[in-house]
């Protein structure tokens, strides 16, 4: 099956491939790097109207869904773009639509606000930060953003269960500890919480952290698709470069049948992700099973194109001048943000009626 983008998704898509590759070149990235800082970028794509495609209307956003989310995390993987305050953001928007007036004064303004989970996990995990009388408390390990976020949406666990609480990052008591990333493109942070307080938000906590664990999955999966599908024209190009006994490397049929298997990777991966986008959007019985999939396959798929596109490259591409290195590292984390393929494959398997192995078949 080949996913089809109505007229308006494919001119979306087209516009912003062309806004990216004009404002964020692989020699921009390494400056932001160097400043540590993707600061300029992160505000050119906010008041230029690009990180409010994807929310609704009634938020302050642009109008789409998740459809056109996944498009936005598909592009902003193809040029290994800074992206962690805009994933955070568009996560964080289910905890924010029982509120309205709020949620849209925050995105109105381009205040950042970032849920406060691992990155390293499926989000819902048990909350790391309690209420325990005197405020808030407790630690919250490589928030996604976190280090670029001005608000933070906490789970919070209480005396009555789980609940939300909306903490700037600006008050006593929140300390934010950032760690360094092989993959520069993106960042995190470890959240300190020391007697906080936090502004109460009312909503449905598992159905918020749910739906925030199925976008995690789909827009992780679309940036790992166009994290691959620029590796996979980096090597076909540089496999008609290199020449070895006198002929290019694309002659070769090891180097052939490696491409294949990237353009396969990424053509089954384009229909999985927006399949996936359209089913979460529009609350598909299936779409926890859909998301699942998209995350545990297409990831690791991308995993395992950035090694075969190294091995075309050779060495060269895992230096720090070639652009290579960027997606090959971009793709290597886009396996284990927000959950890894084993995980994501436990959440099918609970939820499907498996035989156990060794069991005799009817």
């Amino acid at each position: 099956m080949r996913w089809e983008l109505s007229e308006e998704q494919a001119d979306f898509r087209s516009v912003l491939r062309g806004w990216l590759e004009g404002h964020c070149p692989s020699s921009s990235l390494r400056g932001w790097f160097d400043a540590d800082d993707p600061g300029p970028f992160e505000q050119q794509f906010v008041t230029e109207g690009w990180s409010a495609v994807g929310s609704p209307e009634e938020l302050g956003g642009q109008g789409g869904g998740l459809v056109e989310l996944a498009l936005a995390a598909e592009e902003l993987g193809r040029v290994a773009a800074p992206s962690s305050a805009w994933m955070g953001s568009v996560l964080a928007v289910p905890g924010l639509t029982d509120a309205p007036d709020f949620a849209k004064a925050l995105l109105a303004d381009g205040v950042t606000t970032v849920p406060a989970v691992p990155s390293g996990a499926v989000p819902g995990v048990r909350p790391t930060v309690s209420e325990n009388g005197s405020g808030l408390s407790g630690t919250v390990r490589s928030v996604l953003g976190g280090d670029r976020a001005r608000r933070l949406l906490v789970p919070v666990r209480g005396p009555r269960g789980t609940v939300l609480a909306l903490v700037d990052v600006e008050s006593d008591g929140v300390e934010m500890h950032p760690r360094a990333l092989t993959d520069r493109t993106r960042t995190v942070a470890d959240v300190v919480f020391t007697g906080v307080e936090g502004t109460p938000v009312v909503a449905d906590v598992d159905a918020v952290l749910g739906q925030m664990a199925l976008r995690a999955a789909v827009l992780a999966s679309a940036d790992a698709l166009g994290v691959t599908e620029r590796m996979l024209e980096m090597a076909v190009e540089y496999a008609k470069q290199r020449h070895q006994f006198g002929v290019p490397i694309g002659s070769f049929q090891a180097v052939k049948h490696a491409a294949a298997q990237m353009l396969v990777q990424v053509e089954s991966a384009r229909s999985i992700v927006y399949l996936a986008a359209a089913s979460v959007e529009s609350g598909h019985p299936d779409a926890h099973l859909h998301a699942a999939a998209a995350k545990a396959q297409v990831t690791a798929g991308a995993a395992d194109a950035a090694d075969a596109a190294l091995t075309i490259h050779g060495a060269i591409g895992y230096t720090w001048e070639h652009d290579l290195q960027l997606y090959y590292k971009r793709a290597k984390l886009d396996r284990v943000l927000f959950g890894a393929p084993s995980a994501w494959n436990e959440r099918i398997a609970v939820v499907l009626d498996l035989v156990p192995a060794g069991a005799p078949s009817l």
